[in-house]
């Protein structure tokens, strides 16, 4: 088993490389080539003088989903002499949509020394779980291609970039991260039961990730070094039961939380506890890569009975409407004993007692109490399933709940020393019209408002924060039938510090001129083509701002720091980490009779000179 400690050095780590992966191939239903016979984790011969450890993870942008489960079948890296290995060697479910504001590390796999030019991943969209929310009700959603034809075995293809090939050598660790842009890949239309999503998918794949994310890394414990202040190991993604897929080491602080079979602890004494488990109990840790150093530091610690097992079924969702001890989640994810794993498009009901042991993300003191879950609250619930599985009731009487931290999205209505008031858009993406908040006040008329839903925020500086304006907030839901304040913000985001997002099409057949300017210092699109589509927007928040009311033509310039740039042409796939070279090559495609059809960016939005600075940009051509 490969073993790979996060405080390696460095030094002389391949440069930043970034591929964007295309679809070179696809099947309808469950078709498609074979799939690649079963490879152990460590290649044969590997010793350390011969081999270095990828870490790699997967991710998601945000994109209009509620699940999207799809088997991840494998992912395999060849070098320039034409060796192949698999850097993923078992089929993994993955519900990309649960990974949009964080990264899942998926193996740590032993990979021989050399020069890796080209990788290939494979999805099996066969038993794949799609949905999507129509007003406000989950609907199922079927993935289709360009002709309309549900999606099977898909092989996705990388060709690296020539002067950023991966290298695995001696002292170089590498670390691979696969973001699969689901608002860039799909077009979704819900007026379709079940929906369609017509998918052209862009995944892309970098070792220095453009955007920086909570990392999770899952599984049964190896070893725990107290006087180190970490931990170790055996890596097993998701819900996998029995994966090889290599060793990591987990490094703690005095401020790391821990939750072990339902109690709270932290620092020193939440590592001790964990030193009295046995070998292979479970464990999820969360927190931050510090990437130039490889350290993985947690900043919370699950273990024993507080990670979904063979003792408990669990719910995960959003309390949607509380009545008495009688909880309702949804469209939300149920996990039973045998790691089954499945999106409930329905309502979940979830039943607490007295008896329920309540805890919280960060840590509660052990203090906390069933009246703690309130409306709009993310949990998970353990304890016993029964009832019909399109409807099913978990007795979390005998259980336990833990609060995880919830995300606000809306427009500022008020904002004073220690308050702040939102129009609410949205409570962990879900819309607030399918949250019933009756009996989270202290009496019927101070009940939360979602047109005013009121954050103390303490000491935390709310200077920037303009009426109207969108904001975002995390933190938790003010225990039931105690607000206002309805909500308690841990951290709050002002539209100044919010990521915007660009979508612009211009149909099937694309356009030879999209335009206005084109030259190493930004592009500005031409808003008057008639070429252009009903998609042209860009999302701030809650906001969506249509570019022809833009004051004037939007511009995409280049942000500083890590950037990915990408054109995609059927199977030619070209990036770049200079803009100038990216502009210079797609004015060239243009110029040669090739067409755009889309283009998608993500950074930060001037509004007073309509100027996108864009640390990522994924061009399609037709």
């Amino acid at each position: 088993m490969s073993q790979h400690n996060w405080t390696e050095p460095r030094s002389g780590l391949a440069a930043c490389f970034a591929a964007l992966l295309l679809l070179s191939g696809c099947g309808g239903g469950g078709g498609g080539s074979a799939a690649p016979a079963p490879i152990a984790a460590d290649p044969p011969g590997c010793t350390p003088s011969t081999c270095n450890t990828l870490l790699v993870g997967l991710t998601d942008a945000d994109g209009d989903f509620l699940s999207y489960s799809v088997d991840v079948v494998s992912l395999s890296l060849t070098r320039a002499d034409g060796t192949a290995v698999q850097a993923l060697p078992v089929r993994q479910r993955v519900d990309f949509a649960g990974l949009v504001d964080l990264t899942e590390l998926v193996t740590a796999a032993t990979i021989p020394h050399g020069t890796y030019v080209r990788a290939a991943i494979r999805l099996d969209y066969a038993g794949s779980e799609v949905a999507v929310e129509v007003a406000g009700t989950p609907r199922a959603a079927v993935v289709v291609d360009a002709s309309d034809q549900p999606l099977g075995v898909v092989d996705l293809e990388i060709r690296l970039d020539n002067r950023n090939q991966v290298v695995i050598a001696p002292g170089r660790p590498a670390l691979l991260q696969l973001d699969f842009d689901l608002a860039a890949s799909h077009t979704v239309d819900i007026t379709t039961d079940p929906a369609r999503a017509t998918a052209a998918p862009f995944v892309v794949a970098s070792v220095e990730p453009v955007e920086e994310k909570e990392l999770r890394a899952r599984g049964p414990l190896a070893s725990v070094d107290t006087a180190a202040s970490s931990y170790q190991i055996d890596l097993r993604p998701f819900h996998h039961a029995s994966a090889r897929l290599g060793q990591v080491t987990v490094h703690t602080t005095a401020d790391t939380s821990f939750e072990i079979d339902g109690t709270e602890s932290s620092g020193a004494a939440g590592l001790g506890a964990l030193a009295t488990l046995a070998t292979g109990t479970p464990t999820i840790a969360f927190g931050t890569l510090a990437v130039a150093e490889r350290r993985f530091t947690a900043e919370r610690v699950l273990a024993g009975t507080s990670v979904p097992g063979p003792r408990f079924d669990v719910a995960i969702g959003n309390v949607t409407a509380r009545a008495g001890d009688t909880l309702t989640l949804r469209g939300g994810t149920l996990i039973r004993r045998g790691d089954e794993v499945r999106f409930v498009r329905g309502d979940i009901t979830v039943e607490v007692g007295p008896d329920t042991r309540v805890t919280r993300d960060g840590g509660g003191g052990n203090l906390l109490r069933p009246e703690a879950i309130s409306v709009g609250q993310r949990i998970h619930a353990f304890g016993d399933v029964q009832g019909p599985a399109e409807a099913p009731v978990l007795d979390a009487s005998s259980g336990r709940v833990r609060l995880n931290l919830t995300h606000l999205l809306g427009n500022v209505v008020a904002a004073n020393p220690g308050h702040l008031a939102l129009e609410l858009a949205a409570i962990d993406g879900r819309r607030p019209a399918i949250f019933d908040f009756s009996g989270t006040g202290t009496a019927p008329e101070v009940d939360a408002d979602p047109g005013a839903y009121e954050i103390a925020t303490g000491a935390l500086d709310l200077n920037r924060f303009a009426v109207g304006a969108p904001a975002r907030a995390y933190g938790f839901v003010t225990p039931f039938g105690t607000a206002p304040p309805d909500f308690l913000g841990r951290t709050v985001v002002d539209y100044s510090e919010l990521r915007a997002e660009l979508g612009i099409g211009w149909g099937v057949d694309g356009s030879s001129a999209p335009f206005a300017a084109l030259n190493p210092t930004g592009l500005v699109i031409d808003l008057g083509n008639p070429d252009l589509g009903s998609r042209h927007h860009l999302k701030i928040g809650a906001r969506v701002v249509d570019l022809l009311r833009l004051p004037s033509p939007l511009t995409v310039a280049p942000a500083a720091g890590r950037v990915l740039f990408a054109i995609a042409d059927g199977e030619d796939i070209e990036v770049f980490s200079d803009f100038a070279l990216f502009a210079d090559r797609l004015a060239e495609r243009l110029a040669g009779g090739r067409k755009l059809r889309s283009l998608h960016a993500r950074g930060a939005f001037d509004a007073g000179s309509s100027t996108l600075a864009a640390h990522y940009v994924a061009a399609g051509l037709t």
